[in-house]
Formats: structure tokens, C-alpha cells, sequence
């Protein structure tokens, strides 16, 4: 049973080190990501080829809260939870949630409630209300080294909040807000909006530059890691008319612009890169994924499974059954890719022979997937409330893990994927312990 924590006991947060669960007093190591080079400042001042301007700043403030019994929720999925720990402070679905990057210990979530909290994993404790947002948080992540966190909300108002002092250092309103990611070396922020503009700032001077893409929304993008095919700075930006453009960040120009046939015949739902930046995924309604080089901006797969099969002529008055791919993503020990639909299935491709490896279903359809880090272990949430664990080597179900009542809209994967963090349309956040015996 959960215990009741006052607002004030925040302020006493133990070491960040280490987590510990209520359940069975385990002790968890939390793997801390290696800094490396280049310097993050570094970083961000070889983006300043364009002209910038700056913005002014908004002040937030915080409140506390007082942490909540687990309860049921009236709904369908009614059943035994296999959580450690569930954050209960949003009074309506939960859309969003990332994981601090440096640390793992600490969560933010963004939800319907136009609330976004900042939490700790171990216990639920919340440390700050990102307060502010007047629509629906969609978006929520924590900058490289874990001391920038950013909010956004469907109506374009983005702010930026300072970890420790729990303080809001910046603010801006673009359009409707699509997608937004931190720059994984840098205190740079971009995000695409519905008017198919794609934003980039330096936080928390504000410093802004825009990409402007064809009249139509920036559904999804991904800033490209820096391989040794490439020195420059790059993201990929998918687009509602199913064009996908690669960005040069620092020049501010478009370097490849796949179109008509080479693009989709579709809004672009998704996009992923492998580890070094040379390869792109990209998914969209159309039921493809698309793999492209990011160095020759060519198409050099395409992925559908057997099961989605084109729909046959519809008489006046009948409707096709709808389904796209909805997540997708590189393994990074082996030539895998994993494409996620909605209707349930989940395929595994093999990427050296170009031919589909696994088909795994599942009892209704797959909201995002996430690859464990050094391993050929896939995890996927649906639209049931339930976590999976594949083994993509052989499409085997490893363990599942339930507790929701509603079906799941994000989840986080920890670093030495000890941890998964779920949000759901039962207006709760839940921690689970990954326990798998080859581990």
C-alpha cells in the first residue's frame, strides 16, 4: 500500500543515484550516460548562421500536491497491477511522459488537465507543477544533461523550466503545436507546428531560427545524431503531405526533399534514425515505412506487411477499415526494424535482406514501441493498457505487464531498461520494475 506524502517532503529528495521501490525494498543502479564530446555550448553556437530574435520570457509558478492511494478506476481493463508506483495527480489522460537523461530518477508528464508535472520515479513525489498551459500538454522532455525541462501544449505555448531551482527561465508561442524534441548534445529546442514551420531556439536566450517547410502541418522530426558519415548538424522533418525533407541545421536549408513517389502517400505519423544518423525510418497512414540514406536523401526500402493488405473498391456509402503505422525504430545490435501499426501488429524486418523477419499481434493497436538498448528486445504498449516485451531474434512474447484501466498513450524506457514508465487514459502515470530472467 501506498503511503500519503506531503507537498513539502519534496524538498527532502535523496540522492539521485539510486532508486528505491516500496514493493520488495529493491535497490536499483541507474546507469548514467557518458557526456563525451562536443561541448554542448559549442554546439549550440555553430547553429547562429541565420538571423536570430530574441523573445520575452513568462514566469510560472509551483504548486504541490498531495500523492494519492492507488486506487481502481471505473473502465474495462479492470485487473491486477503490476506496478511499482503510480502518479496520480491529473485529473484527465495522461498524453506524455520522458525520463531525465542523465540520471533516470525523475519524470515529467503532460496531460489533458493542460497540467505538466515534474516527479520522482522512486516514490511518485512530485517536485514541481510546470504551470502555465492553457490547452493540452502534448509534449514534455528533459534536455541533454538533465537541467533544462520543456513543456508544450497543443496551442503552441512552449516553456522551458531550470530543474534545480525549479524556476521557468523561458517561454514562447509558435502555432499549433505537432511534435518537440531537445537536441541530444545541446541546449537547443525544435519543434514543428501546424503550419508547417519547424522551430529551433537556443535555451533559455531564445535565440530562433525557422525552417519552413510546404503550407501544410510538420507532423514529426528527429534531429539526426552525428555519424561519421556526416559533420553537420541535421534533422528530418515529416510532413502532413507526405513529404519528408532533411534539414541542414547550421545553413538553415533543406538538403534532400523526398516528394510524390519517393515520399508518401500520406501524413507522416512517424520517424526514427539509427544510431549514427545514416539510415531514416519514416511511417505514415499510407501503411509503409520508408526507409531513406540521410547521406544521398534516396529511398532504399519499403516495408508493408503481408497482413495489411490494400483496401478493394468500396461501393457508395461503405468504409475502409483505417489503419497506419503508428511507431517504428532501429535495433542497435542487430540489422532489425521494428514498425508498429494500428491494427495490432507489430512487424520485425530484417534490414540486410529487406524481408519481414516476425509478425507479432497484438489484441488491439500498438501505440508506440521502444528498442532496449544493447539488446534485440522490443517493448510496445497498446490501446488495451498492457506493456510487451518481444524477443525480436525469434517474435517470441517475453512478459507483458498490466495495471492500467485505460489504454496507454506514452511510454518511457530507462536507460539500463530496468524501469518503463507508462501514461494512459486513466489519468495516471505508472512506474513498472522490468524483471526478465537473462538479464
Amino acid at each position: 500500500m501506498e503511503s500519503e506524502s506531503e507537498s513539502g517532503a519534496a524538498a527532502d529528495t535523496p540522492p539521485l543515484e539510486t532508486l528505491s521501490f516500496h514493493g520488495d525494498e529493491e535497490i536499483i543502479e541507474v546507469v548514467e550516460l557518458d557526456p563525451g564530446p562536443p561541448d554542448p555550448d559549442d554546439l549550440a553556437q555553430e547553429m547562429e548562421d541565420v538571423d536570430f530574435e530574441e523573445e520575452e520570457e513568462e514566469e510560472g509558478n509551483e504548486e504541490g500536491w498531495v500523492l494519492e492511494p492507488q486506487e481502481g478506476v471505473v473502465g474495462s481493463m479492470e485487473g491486477p497491477d503490476d506496478s511499482e508506483v503510480t502518479f496520480a495527480l491529473h485529473s484527465a489522460s495522461v498524453f506524455c511522459v520522458s525520463l531525465d537523461p542523465k540520471t533516470n530518477t525523475l519524470a515529467v508528464t503532460g496531460g489533458e488537465d493542460d497540467k505538466a508535472f515534474v516527479w520522482r520515479l522512486s516514490d511518485g513525489e512530485l517536485l514541481f507543477e510546470c504551470a502555465g498551459h492553457k490547452d493540452s500538454v502534448t509534449c514534455a522532455g528533459f534536455s541533454h544533461d538533465s537541467t533544462l525541462v520543456a513543456t508544450g501544449d497543443m496551442s503552441g505555448l512552449l516553456k522551458v523550466w531550470q530543474v534545480d531551482t525549479k524556476e521557468e527561465v523561458w517561454s514562447f508561442e509558435a502555432g499549433d503545436l505537432e511534435w518537440m524534441e531537445w537536441h541530444p548534445r545541446a541546449p537547443v529546442l525544435l519543434a514543428g507546428t501546424a503550419d508547417g514551420n519547424t522551430w529551433m531556439w537556443k535555451v533559455p536566450n531564445g535565440d530562433c531560427k525557422t525552417f519552413q517547410g510546404p503550407n501544410c502541418p510538420a507532423t514529426c522530426g528527429r534531429v539526426l545524431p552525428d555519424g561519421e558519415s556526416s559533420s553537420r548538424k541535421r534533422a528530418v522533418v515529416g510532413y502532413e503531405d507526405g513529404t519528408i525533407r532533411i534539414w541542414d541545421l547550421k545553413q538553415g536549408n533543406s538538403i534532400h526533399v523526398l516528394k510524390g513517389t519517393e515520399g508518401h502517400q500520406g501524413p507522416l505519423t512517424c520517424v526514427a534514425t539509427n544510431q549514427d544518423g545514416s539510415l531514416i525510418l519514416t511511417g505514415s497512414v499510407d501503411c509503409q515505412a520508408k526507409l531513406v540514406s540521410a547521406t544521398t536523401g534516396k529511398v532504399v526500402g519499403v516495408f508493408r506487411p503481408e497482413t495489411v493488405a490494400s483496401q478493394p473498391n468500396l461501393g457508395e456509402g461503405e468504409e475502409s477499415e483505417s489503419n497506419s503505422v503508428e511507431s517504428l525504430g532501429f535495433c542497435s545490435v542487430m540489422p532489425l526494424a521494428a514498425v508498429g501499426y494500428l491494427d495490432g501488429t507489430l512487424a520485425i524486418y530484417d534490414l540486410s535482406t529487406q524481408t519481414l523477419r516476425h509478425q507479432c499481434q497484438h489484441q488491439s493497436g500498438i501505440v508506440q514501441l521502444l528498442w532496449e538498448a544493447g539488446t534485440a528486445v522490443v517493448y510496445t504498449c497498446s490501446l488495451d493498457g498492457i506493456v510487451r516485451l518481444w524477443d525480436a531474434r525469434t517474435g517470441r512474447l517475453l512478459t507483458d505487464y498490466r495495471g492500467h484501466t485505460a489504454e496507454i498513450l506514452d511510454f518511457a524506457l530507462s536507460k539500463d531498461a530496468s524501469l518503463v514508465v507508462t501514461t494512459s487514459g486513466d489519468h495516471k502515470a505508472k512506474v513498472f520494475c522490468v524483471q526478465r530472467p537473462d538479464r
